[in-house]
């Protein structure tokens, strides 16, 4: 009896069992079926029916006079500000159409910014062509009084060869003696007077264009003592070579390094006419800036030294020294050329000095002549500027012209004084 009820319990929960495998396979196999079933797309209906449908709906969907249009609390809607006020315009009219062939519309500007403004003010999202105008060269068209002419040239030199390369490129605002122009360029490489290189000749001009290139042969361990000269002539009928001007251009290390092909302008400089003095001339610049206390000297250049040849390689310097009361305060020197009667410097020297001891203050200015193996230095010639008790002459108009004329260089030549006298 008991085994009887036990297997009938046991069928009933196999059945039961059975009947849950079944019911969970239908289940799975109807998911699987709705899973891979690929709807088939409908074949494309006549156009006319579409619109006729189309345009019924537009009727249907119409809202009648006077009713409001309602919209459903839970979903906010509101007008861009940049559409407000604006009508609307149904979806199948020629200005939609138009509006929508453009992808790219013009950006709206500012809401600070009036049309009148255009010029000043920039659209949201367009590119400012101010950020992007570069500095205004000034340098063909700012010329001042008196201007003999300007000269546009570039510098390079190939260390490894050892080739000094001169591009010639333009002259502009030549001044020539008669109408016309036709001017030359001969280039110097000093303190080689006798060699040159010579361009082209241009026939009435006054802004001539050259672009010509030279080579100069020059050791690298001489090449930052020479120094370019150019020599502008116009060319007269009968052949003769008339000087406008010339520009020298010290090769010093600086100005070789970096940017080989970096363009250079310089005015043209007026041939002193006056000829040189018996122990030669020096030329250089005085400034003094009463605010910031500061006397700067720049040291140009010098002209017909009487050197000393059985010293041998001789190179000359200039020595600047500051007294106040006969009694030393400060002593510099310029960098020494080798074997030029002519020298070019260039270099810019400023002294600590207060205006009120400008009255007992004197500056010296000494050209020496060394050599290899000697200590001391053989003095060429001096100038002397200051107040009156220690200078005359021109040498006082220049002191005199420095403190008139505050925070300006005021450019002079000057005869050196004997060496005995020193």
């Amino acid at each position: 009896m008991a085994a009887q009820l036990a297997l009938e319990i046991g069928g009933v929960i196999g059945g039961l069992l059975l009947v849950l495998l079944i019911g969970v396979s239908c289940c799975l196999w109807r998911r699987l079926c709705v899973t891979f079933t690929y709807e088939e797309l409908p074949e494309a209906p006549d156009m006319s029916t579409v619109a006729a449908s189309n345009s019924q709906e537009d009727r249907l969907c119409q809202p009648p006079v006077g009713a409001q249009l309602s919209r459903l609390s839970s979903v906010p809607f509101m007008v861009p500000p940049s559409l407000q006020g604006q009508d609307w315009v149904p979806l199948d009219s020629p200005a939609r159409a138009q509006a929508s062939q453009d992808p790219c519309p013009a950006p709206e500007l500012l809401p600070h910014t009036s049309t009148d403004n255009l010029g000043k003010a920039c659209a949201l999202g367009a590119i400012n062509p101010e950020l992007y105008k570069f500095p205004e060269d000034t340098s063909e068209t700012d010329f001042p009084a008196g201007c003999l002419g300007r000269l546009w040239f570039s510098v390079e030199y190939q260390q490894e060869a050892e080739r000094l390369l001169v591009g010639l490129i333009k002259a502009q605002h030549l001044q020539a003696p008669s109408g016309t122009c036709n001017p030359l360029v001969k280039l110097h490489l000093l303190p080689d007077e006798r060699r040159f290189l010579q361009s082209k000749s241009k026939c009435k001009t006054s802004n001539p264009q050259f672009d010509e290139h030279f080579i100069f042969q020059v050791p690298s361990k001489s090449v930052i003592q020479r120094v370019l000269r150019f020599s502008v002539y116009h060319v007269d009928k009968q052949r003769k070579h008339q000087l406008l001007g010339h520009v020298l251009f010290p090769l010093k290390s600086e100005t070789l390094a970096g940017d080989c092909h970096r363009i250079i302008c310089r005015d043209l400089e007026a041939e002193s006419l006056e000829p040189p003095s018996e122990f030669g001339d020096l030329q250089f610049c005085l400034g003094y800036n009463d605010y910031l206390s500061r006397l700067t000297v720049v040291v140009l250049r010098a002209k017909g030294l009487q050197l000393q040849e059985h010293r041998g390689a001789v190179s000359v310097f200039v020595k600047l020294s500051l007294m106040n009361h006969n009694k030393f305060v400060k002593c510099k020197k310029t960098s020494t050329v080798l074997g030029s009667i002519n020298p070019v410097y260039n270099e810019t020297f400023s002294f600590k000095a207060d205006a009120a001891q400008l009255d007992t203050a004197s500056l010296s200015l000494t050209v020496l002549q060394g050599a290899k193996g000697d200590k001391e230095s053989l003095p060429l010639g001096r100038v002397v500027l200051g107040p009156y008790m220690y200078s005359r002459g021109r040498e006082l108009e220049h002191w005199n012209e420095m403190l008139n004329k505050p925070k300006e260089l005021v450019k002079r030549w000057h005869a050196l004084c004997s060496p005995c006298e020193l």
